[in-house]
């Protein structure tokens, strides 16, 4: 654990949100992610589940939570298994939460070691009217590779076959998509490390570097602050913005190019996610400018416009007919082009091809209900993009938003974007080497 220690509060009243969300006598259960293979004998360190994290805090593998509020047994109400800390295990892997850490960080009083779990969860199953488990239920996950949960889902059917299951996911989508002020604090934790990573950027960033070069300035920077990378970087230089999840981020920045700068900081299981594009040289051509510009206008109007009771998909069209007119004004698209204009069929689709944003918090691409209107407490990205891969560069700009019921909250926006600081703030850098 990087992170400062996070008061036992927030989760404490995490779990009081969602007991409240489940119908009578019903018990929900929450693993721990896999811990990955690698090759040979070798692992990934572990990902959080963000599901237990945001219910106990907890991140450590192979830890269970289980919840049966109307239990009546009170040592069944709230119980979190974990792997017993054996001199053996501690050698090996280094330290394991005592029953006492887990108690301080979870606020939960019920900690058991993993070994008495199949016992107490026969008892609440034979107990309870219903049972909650858990799913990666993300519209755009990756299903491929079976997880502990859909393990532990398979083995209840069998154990268990006259219970009745019910799906814990859609409950937590809806809780998790509105931020308490603690999980807002953590978040901004994280935007304030991204900014002091992309200060340290602009002051690097001239002609010769490579993107891996610029890629470590970050690293070091999010790292020396307890953050870490939030996903994987995409530093694009020229043309290699092109490809919206560029990674390979193995080529030269040279003079008269853009570089795109997709990264963020993860702090504490919260995410960041912001998108800068500057001149490798301090200056934009005139062309770079007028394009950049235009991004710019496009994310500040759709920043306004990320308002409580819109819809995604509205939102969505609202900055696509924005940009229509954007690309029309540089060339790009024709009035016979924009008066063909569909949903299905946007006009600024060849040139900005992706949706304007996404719901941000433990995931970067986080949870929420697919058909809820945005509501106070939601945190998402603003993130148009034009790519023009015929002039061999592209504009993408990101902020992270915060949607109150007096107004969009825009969290980064002390973070350089306007054309002339960015220029400026390279230039006096230079100034200074």
């Amino acid at each position: 654990m990087r992170h400062q220690p996070i008061s036992s509060e927030l989760f404490v009243a995490n779990r009081a949100r969602l007991t409240a969300q489940l119908l009578p006598n019903s018990l929900a259960i929450v693993h721990a992610n896999d811990v990955l293979p690698t090759n040979a004998d070798g692992s990934l360190k572990i990902f959080p589940n963000a599901d237990l994290f945001y219910l106990s805090g907890i991140e450590q593998e192979e830890s269970i939570l289980l919840l049966y509020p109307d239990a009546y047994e009170p040592k069944h109400r709230e119980v979190l298994f974990l792997r017993e800390p054996t001199e053996r295990l501690q050698i090996w892997e280094g330290k394991k939460l005592t029953q006492e850490a887990a108690v301080a960080k979870s606020g939960i009083q019920n900690v058991r070691w993993l070994s008495e779990f199949p016992r107490a969860l026969r008892d609440c199953m034979l107990s309870a009217d219903q049972a909650y488990l858990n799913q990666n239920e993300h519209r755009f996950a990756n299903t491929t590779v079976e997880t502990r949960d859909s393990r532990f889902v398979k083995q209840c059917r069998e154990d268990f076959p006259l219970q009745s299951f019910r799906r814990l996911a859609p409950l937590l989508h809806q809780l998790r998509t509105v931020k308490s002020k603690p999980e807002l604090t953590l978040i901004q934790e994280a935007i304030r490390i991204t900014q002091a990573g992309f200060d340290r950027v602009l002051e690097f960033v001239k002609p010769g570097v490579s993107e891996f070069e610029v890629e470590a300035e970050l690293a070091h920077e999010f790292i020396r602050q307890r953050g870490a990378f939030a996903y994987t970087p995409i530093i694009a230089a020229g043309d290699n913005a092109c490809g919206l999840h560029y990674t390979d981020n193995d080529q030269i920045c040279r003079d008269g190019e853009l570089l795109l700068l997709d990264v963020g900081s993860n702090y504490a299981n919260y995410n960041a996610d912001m998108t800068r594009t500057i001149p490798v040289n301090g200056r934009f051509t005139p062309r770079q400018r007028e394009v950049y510009d235009a991004v710019l206008r496009v994310m500040n109007a759709s920043i306004e416009g990320a308002v409580v009771g819109k819809h995604y998909r509205d939102w969505n069209h609202e900055s696509q007919l924005m940009m229509n007119e954007e690309l029309l004004s540089l060339g790009l698209l024709t009035k016979e082009d924009v008066a063909k204009h569909t949903r299905d069929e946007p006009a600024c689709r060849k040139y900005f091809m992706h949706g304007l944003g996404h719901p941000l918090g433990l995931d970067v691409h986080d949870v929420a209900p697919e058909d809820a209107p945005f509501a106070d407490g939601w945190v998402i990205t603003v993130e148009p993009g034009i790519y023009l891969p015929e002039e061999g560069f592209a504009v993408r700009l990101e902020n992270d938003v915060l949607i109150t019921a007096d107004g969009p909250v825009d969290l980064m926006r002390e973070i350089p974007v306007e054309a002339e600081h960015i220029e400026s703030v390279i230039a006096d850098a230079a100034v200074t080497v």
